[in-house]
């Protein structure tokens, strides 16, 4: 969502692709070098600041505790840059956290009234919301969220640690339930609330188009590139979409909840997936393998040569 009001902004002429940060905030390393497109595509190098040892301590320490943005950058800005701009793809929340300020610098507003004026309300999503950074409320009748072990304990890899795995296989060691996390420390990175209803509708409109005009919604599309340039068939990340295989789109995780949505264009395929829990105690997302296993039956393997008759 902040990258599709990046891409509304750039063309609306109020922001360019090959703008240095630095013109919008001077204290980011190396911020005279990387460019919106480096933050728009995860490009940039610089340090996520959700795997801070810091930031973790303090969501298990205080689950409620409200973050503010600068909070977040300051965590990432005190450590080096994990490669030159545009050498490397690394997904990296700061990126988003620093186009959300960007948006607000350049709006004169607060970014969940940019997302309800620009997205949710012309697309009529409403049971979509980004929450005040104040509140951990979730709208309506909903369902909670667990995670094995603690927030600390899984940062490294989302593996559970392994004297603890057999326990929770076993149905013997019961998740956390973080429904009541404050969900202010993923803010423009991910923070918002949605249903799968309207993340539907959504996700048809960020691929097939409906909030951009036609010459800036292929810019997206075209931008999805491997993460890996060695290996073409590595999976692939453009301007704030992913390539999902069969579909394009996005997932998005936090400690409780995982989603995936995705959209094929020509097929007019959607696929939703919600699960509340971000990881398995094997480390494995759930929602993003429930998804391959719907693509999977969805598109099955080609059966096999006809053996030859005349061999």
């Amino acid at each position: 969502m902040t990258g599709t009001v990046v891409l509304q902004l750039v063309q609306e002429g109020k922001l360019r692709l090959d703008d240095p940060v630095s013109k919008y905030r001077r204290d980011v390393p190396n911020g005279e070098t990387i460019t919106i497109e480096h933050l728009l595509s995860m490009r940039s190098g610089l340090y996520n600041y959700t795997d801070a040892l810091e930031l973790n301590q303090s969501l298990d320490a205080t689950p409620g505790r409200a973050f503010a943005p600068d909070e977040m950058l300051a965590f990432a800005f005190t450590r080096p840059l994990s490669f030159e701009p545009g050498a490397g793809y690394e997904y990296s929340n700061t990126n988003f956290v620093l186009l959300g300020l960007i948006v607000e610098k350049l709006t004169g507003k607060p970014l969940d009234q940019v997302f309800e004026e620009r997205i949710f309300e012309p697309l009529g999503l409403d049971d979509t919301s980004l929450p005040k950074r104040s509140s951990n409320a979730i709208p309506r009748e909903h369902p909670q969220g667990y995670l094995f072990g603690t927030n600390v304990e899984t940062m490294d890899t989302q593996v559970l640690p392994p004297d603890e795995q057999p326990a929770a296989n076993a149905g013997a060691l019961e998740p956390i339930d973080v429904t009541g996390e404050n969900p202010s420390w993923a803010w423009a990175a991910g923070g918002a609330i949605s249903t799968a209803d309207d993340l539907a509708r959504y996700v048809k409109s960020l691929v097939g188009g409906g909030l951009l005009n036609n010459r800036s919604q292929q810019q997206p599309v075209d931008s999805v590139r491997p993460n890996d340039p060695g290996n073409p068939m590595s999976p692939g990340y453009g301007y704030a979409i992913a390539d999902l295989g069969r579909l394009v789109g996005h997932t998005g995780e936090l400690p409780g909840f995982q989603s995936v949505m995705g959209y094929d264009a020509q097929t007019k395929l959607t696929v939703i997936v919600w699960t509340t829990l971000a990881a398995a105690p094997d480390g494995r997302a759930p929602a993003t393998h429930l998804t391959k296993a719907i693509l999977s039956e969805l598109s099955p393997p080609p059966p096999p040569d006809p053996p030859d008759e005349n061999p």
